[in-house]
């Protein structure tokens, strides 16, 4: 079997670990998010901070575009100029969590990235937005992490290899996106 064959086949395998169930409750929050007004944030690190962004997208642009009620979606990890003040004067954990000290209000819908479930940046977020009121929700990878517990929805992919975990996080992404953009 070549390389890509077995990726392939392990990527398929990783996918199916997915709690459907779970994407779909997330679905739903989003769902009452977007009727409620809510804002809705994002935040993950390197490949996580991509996927993030590339969902916000997804919301702003291909499900709300052209429709009456919008998604409220930010991605913290788009200002680089907010993300260099913060790491660079205070710390780099404080990046995600401070802008949510801004703008984040109870009722809000905090989702946080990360493959290894233990980005300090991602978990604080986490931690300050259930501190106010806000709904969590993760996409974890590995075991899961100190951030599965932590949030009050979690979809974990429980694969030690990042890149299909960031596969299969994107597809999550994917799936909450395309929902509400098909509708």
């Amino acid at each position: 079997m070549s390389y890509t064959e077995q990726y392939r086949q392990l990527l398929f395998q990783t996918l199916s670990s997915i709690d459907l169930k779970a994407v779909d409750q997330a679905i739903e929050w989003f769902r009452q998010a977007r009727e409620e007004g809510r804002q809705i944030f994002v935040c993950g690190n390197g490949g996580s901070a991509a996927t993030a962004s590339h969902f916000a997208t997804d919301m702003v642009k291909g499900a709300s575009y052209g429709r009456p009620v919008r998604f409220r979606i930010l991605a913290l990890t788009d200002s680089v100029s907010t993300l260099t003040a913060y790491a660079n004067d205070v710390s780099y954990e404080a990046v995600f969590v401070e802008q949510l000290k801004n703008f984040a209000r109870p009722g809000d819908l905090v989702m946080g990235i990360s493959g290894s479930g233990n980005s300090p940046n991602v978990l604080r977020a986490i931690e300050y937005a259930n501190s106010i009121g806000c709904r969590t929700l993760a996409l974890t990878g590995r075991d899961g992490g100190r951030l599965a517990p932590l949030a009050q929805l979690t979809i974990h992919v429980p694969e030690p290899h990042m890149g299909r975990i960031e596969d299969a996080h994107l597809v999550v992404c994917h799936m909450i996106a395309y929902r509400f953009m098909e509708e």
